[in-house]
């Protein structure tokens, strides 16, 4: 399934200005009609109004949905994000009561059409027409909580991170204020890409780097907090499912300095948690901020942990990091020499 490109769903307007792009729309439809006979001239312009008018509706009302998000396309990860941000069951409830309206907006046209072949005054045509207004702006009024409703849901999707499923993904995982972020700044090929999550001010980073024309990526979760699962915030359900739906493997980050605020006992019992969460994806725990306990470049493993050491203000450690990753993941390991590996990236040949 493709990656969703969230800052390309498309705004939503609200009841009067969708009418206001329809009578516009109508006018101009209607200037085009061109008949010496009044009658039969009033008869066809009020046809073009009608039919145009209800066009431009309809066929916006059914790009909005066509151009959202399919909850039964999306990622796990994709669909839990929408789910902690705005819920599964609106989402679905509001974009139904626009495909309603853009339905009863293609049965009143083509009723509208049909009763305009029995009238026989031009005042009938006129009368048709106001009607055929009048009706659509009272659809339009009813769908008008879910318009607001979607376009508030919109500004609130469009800072989703952009997450390929075809891509390997590493989920960085910690306590907060460990260095996720600069673990994934200091990894990351280009400028990482900052997005905000919903109800906070908390940001997050989803960085990429290459490594034999395959894209890796790299994304972090909020802090997540070092307490019961029924006392999470809707911000920390959506780092589990990140942890818990896109991880090709986890790394765990910890800050065996405690600078960052956070004990060492509180750490390992959330890297327990973490663990038996995810069940089959790997973890793999690594010790930041080594340069705190007078580490160098030279020491590649926390004598004290065991795990790998790094520092990702220093810069040291992080290509042999990057390497186990790669290792770890396996997304290029070739079984059949004939055949490349699910996903790889292929290049055009020069002409």
């Amino acid at each position: 399934m493709p990656a969703v490109q969230w800052r390309r769903i498309p705004t939503v307007l609200q009841p009067d200005e969708l009418m206001d792009k329809a009578f516009s729309a109508a006018s101009k439809k209607a200037n085009l009609v061109d008949d010496p006979d009044k009658y039969h001239r009033v008869r066809k312009q009020m046809l073009a109004m009608i039919q145009s008018s209800c066009d431009v509706l309809e066929t916006t009302l059914k790009k909005w949905v066509s151009r959202w998000p399919s909850l039964d396309q999306l990622s796990p990860f994709d669909a839990a994000l929408i789910d902690a941000a705005v819920g599964r069951d609106p989402f679905k409830q509001n974009l139904g009561g626009v495909q309603w309206a853009a339905n009863q907006i293609n049965r009143m046209s083509r009723e509208g059409q049909s009763r305009m072949a029995k009238h026989r005054s031009i005042e009938e045509f006129h009368d048709r027409r106001r009607h055929v207004y009048g009706r659509c702006a009272s659809i339009l009024d009813q769908i008008g909580p879910q318009l607001a409703w979607l376009n508030d849901a919109r500004n609130i999707m469009r800072r989703f991170p952009t997450i390929d499923p075809l891509d390997p993904c590493i989920v960085v995982a910690g306590a907060p204020n460990v260095g996720k972020s600069a673990l994934i700044s200091a990894l990351s090929s280009g400028e990482p890409e900052v997005n905000a999550y919903p109800f906070t001010t908390k940001r997050l980073h989803v960085g990429h780097f290459e490594h034999r024309r395959r894209i890796y990526q790299m994304v972090d979760t909020p802090g997540l907090l070092d307490r019961p699962m029924v006392e999470r915030n809707d911000i920390e359900m959506q780092a589990i499912a990140a942890l818990e739906n896109v991880g090709s493997i986890a790394v765990y980050l910890m800050d065996p300095s405690e600078s960052g605020g956070n004990p060492m006992h509180t750490q390992e019992n959330l890297l327990s948690e973490v663990t038996n969460m995810l069940g089959d994806t790997p973890v793999l725990v690594v010790d930041g901020k080594m340069d705190l306990l007078g580490l160098t470049e030279d020491d590649s493993v926390n004598p004290d942990s065991g795990h790998i050491a790094i520092s990702a203000t220093e810069g040291w450690g992080l290509e042999a990091l990057k390497a186990i990753l790669i290792e770890k993941i396996g997304a290029d390991n070739i079984d059949d020499p004939l055949e490349l590996p699910d996903g790889w990236h292929r290049k055009n040949r020069p002409e």
